[in-house]
């Protein structure tokens, strides 16, 4: 490997042998493979491999689906129970043909445990896992419950896998309402609006008409650059989509619809009340437990106001004061924190506010699902009013001058 530039620096998986022979592995930073070698040699280990960390992460990188996340945490937290081994219970997942790429992944993960690296740091070489569940892989090594920790990501994971399905096969039908809509529409304003132009030449028109006229010729006359207009927004919002500035615009827009920014909000709550609860819960301590549920709120606007709570309780004060601030948590949820940080009960009162949250979430999605519906049905409806409206008073007009 080349040398870097002294300037740069970079992070490198190694695997080594001490002067017992035994097998050790981890990361260094460092600005060469060379002075990585020579790091390793001043404290008297033997290198066997040393690589870019980069470059094995690329290795893999694409996420499994969450349902067969669920699965294989499931399952391996269930053989840990039982006292199976790490290496075996990955090597007896790796096995699995139900699931496809979850064998693949689960071997490439017991390789790297074999060869000494922690279960949370092989994930991370291999790829593909979010890192919510890097960090709280870790805590779980650290502190002795990995096997909790596994168990809780799968309910987790499956939960979500559940409400995602639901959302999915209750929007069926409202798409192919849509796409029938739109395509009446398109086709009316292609087809049919266009015959009635050269009826209505040097008439005075009413706007609705006027308007329907000009939309039936950006449609004829352009779609070229309709057409060019639907990759190009496909890739802005891929540009866009990961950089925080953006993020928290699209945060900001989303809280003030009326039914999807409570959803949005119960959901970022859930998540984030859940994994506190439980990393408290398993002996984490309060300042490392909500960095890492910062990161599975996903909400930069929560995200904000977890960073802004953790300096003041980092700094003596209360979690609830710093959280009812920020204006996403409801009252009585703040009311029930402060009483869990009073009675030292906030692992469970956590929790009970997740399973709160979660369930007033699917309470607002199973009405959100309802109403989509007649809505679209209202809106169809109302495009084709106008478009008869449209065609039908200047015609009325025209009768009228007879």
């Amino acid at each position: 490997m080349v040398a870097r530039y002294s300037g740069a620096m970079a992070v490198f998986a190694y695997r080594a042998r001490d002067t017992g022979g035994r097998r050790v592995a981890g990361t260094l930073e460092g600005v060469s493979r060379d002075a990585i070698v020579a790091e390793l040699q001043a404290r008297g280990l033997a290198p066997v491999q040393v690589r870019e960390a980069s470059v094995s992460r690329s290795r893999g990188s694409r996420r499994l689906p969450d349902r067969r996340l669920a699965v294989a945490y499931a399952q391996l937290s269930d053989l840990l129970r039982a006292g199976v081994p790490l290496l075996r219970s990955l090597r007896l997942l790796g096995r699995s043909r139900s699931k496809k790429g979850v064998g693949s992944t689960m071997n490439s993960v017991a390789e790297r445990v074999a060869d000494g690296e922690r279960l949370a740091g092989a994930m991370r070489e291999v790829g593909g896992f979010p890192a919510v569940h890097l960090a709280m892989v870790e805590a779980g090594e650290r502190g002795g419950f990995l096997d909790e920790v596994l168990a809780e990501l799968g309910d987790f994971l499956e939960h979500q896998a559940e409400r995602r399905a639901t959302v999915i096969g209750n929007l069926i039908y409202p798409v192919i309402l849509v796409l029938v809509g739109l395509g009446i529409v398109v086709a009316a304003l292609v087809f049919f609006v266009p015959q009635f132009e050269s009826l209505f030449d040097g008439e005075e028109l009413p706007p609705a008409t006027r308007l329907l006229l000009g939309l039936s010729a950006v449609v004829t006359g352009g779609w070229p650059y309709l057409l060019a207009l639907v990759p190009a927004a496909g890739i802005g919002w891929w540009l866009l989509r990961d950089r925080p500035d953006f993020k928290r615009r699209i945060a900001v827009v989303q809280r003030r619809l009326p039914i999807a920014g409570d959803l949005s909000d119960s959901l970022a709550v859930a998540r984030f009340t859940r994994m506190l609860g439980t990393l408290l819960g398993n002996g984490i301590p309060m300042l490392a437990a909500m960095r890492i549920s910062r990161d599975a709120a996903g909400n930069p606007l929560l995200e904000e106001a977890i960073e802004s709570a953790t300096e003041a309780v980092g700094s003596g004060e209360t979690l609830a004061g710093p959280l009812e601030k920020s204006g996403l948590f409801e009252d009585d949820v703040i009311e029930m924190i402060s009483v869990g940080e009073s009675a030292n009960a906030l692992p469970t009162v956590l929790v009970g506010v997740a399973r709160k949250a979660e369930k007033r979430a699917d309470r607002i999605l199973e009405t959100l699902l309802k109403l989509l519906e007649p809505a679209l049905l209202l809106v169809l409806a109302g495009a084709v009013v106008f478009i008869f409206l449209a065609l039908v008073l200047p015609m009325m007009q025209l009768g009228s001058q007879i």
